[in-house]
Formats: structure tokens, sequence, C-alpha cells
């Protein structure tokens, strides 16, 4: 009778791993199912000017910024970046979208000047010509991908008047300043389909 130990003893051990599933071709499926992580928003075919497509993800618990600009000496300014639902990635992380997580572009007038790892920013005087920008800062995840909501970049945007003795931008016109998870777009203008925040404080011209 010692014959029939031997399939009796496998049954037991099968049993305490937690059933078939401990046991054979299922317990390597089980395996494969755990280390499978689930996608991270959707894919969507719309991309940005640098044609990075976009990452939409539900409203609720999306990452949200906003943007203050304010002068500071030497015709410099200082940029500081507001976040809910999101934190910046260290220089290094992994090339794939954790939610909620990434960097920021800093542009100025659509002209990518650049990539935020943290909430503050220095931007010097000479990069900013005398007359009025939209300065614009939009959420990346690590995979470059464009953190959206609705179909819409989740960015913000604030405009800003020099005053220094540096060359004129054209068509420079005074505007007030704004931010927001869907902020000023590239006219000004709140973007269609926007929910950002209010303005924190508008960013006022350098004396000349």
């Amino acid at each position: 009778m010692s014959w029939t130990r031997g399939p009796f003893v496998a049954l037991a051990v099968c049993a305490l791993l937690g059933g078939a599933a401990g046991c054979g071709a299922d317990d390597a499926h089980g395996r494969q199912g755990g280390a499978t992580a689930s996608p991270v928003g959707k894919l969507l075919d719309d991309t940005d000017e640098r044609g990075r497509h976009y990452r939409e993800v539900a409203e609720k618990g999306a990452p949200e910024v906003s943007i203050e600009v304010q002068p500071d000496s030497d015709d410099s300014w200082d940029v500081l970046l507001t976040v809910h639902h999101f934190r910046f990635s260290p220089s290094g992380a992994r090339a794939v979208p954790v939610a909620g997580r990434g960097v920021a572009l800093l542009s100025l007038d659509g002209r990518t000047l650049a990539r935020l790892r943290t909430r503050d920013h220095h931007l010097p005087g000479g990069l900013v010509p005398r007359g009025t920008h939209h300065v614009t800062v939009r959420l990346y995840a690590d995979d470059g991908t464009v953190w959206a909501v609705d179909g819409k970049p989740v960015q913000g945007t604030a405009d800003i008047t020099a005053s220094g003795a540096g060359p004129t931008a054209p068509g420079s016109t005074p505007s007030a300043a704004g931010s927001g998870r869907e902020g000023a777009g590239a006219g000004g203008t709140p973007t269609a389909g926007g929910s950002g925040r209010r303005p924190r404080a508008p960013a006022t011209p350098r004396p000349g």
C-alpha cells in the first residue's frame, strides 16, 4: 500500500499552496497573472506639438498643475508650480508610466525652456524678450506621454510682460495672468473643456 502515499502527499502539498492553482500549469498561470500590471490611463491617438501621445485619465483624482510667475531682480523671473495628485519623478526614473507621477515641461510661447522635477524654477531674463508672453507648464508621464483629461493636456499658463531693455517680441499686447489644470491656451484664453484653478496672483511687469 506504500505506492499510494506519493500521490497523497503531493495532493496535500497542493492543498496547502492554495488548491489546484498551487500546482502545475495553473501555478505558472497564477504567477503570470500576478506580475501583469494594469495599464495606466488610455493612450490616445492625439499628440502634442512634439508628437507625444496623450495619456488620458479620469478627471477624478487626475493630476493638476497651476503656475505663478513673478519678476525677480536683474530682469529675471521666479516660476512656482502648484500641483495636486502629482509627484515629480527623480532623475533616472524608469521610462514607464506611473499614475500621478512624471515631469513638467516649461515653455515660453511654445518654445521649450526646461524640464522640471521640482516646484520652483528661476527663469533668466535673457530668455524673455520685451513684451507679453505665454509661459506654459505641462505634465508628462515618465514614458514621455502627456497626462490628459477629456482629451486636453494637463497644463497651466500664465501671461507675463517684460519691460526691460531686451528686444521686443512681435505682436506683444498686455494680458492677464492665468493658471490651472486646463489653464489659458496659447492665445491667453481658457481652453475648451478646461477646469483649471483661478489665478493665484497676476504676473506684474518690472519697471522699465
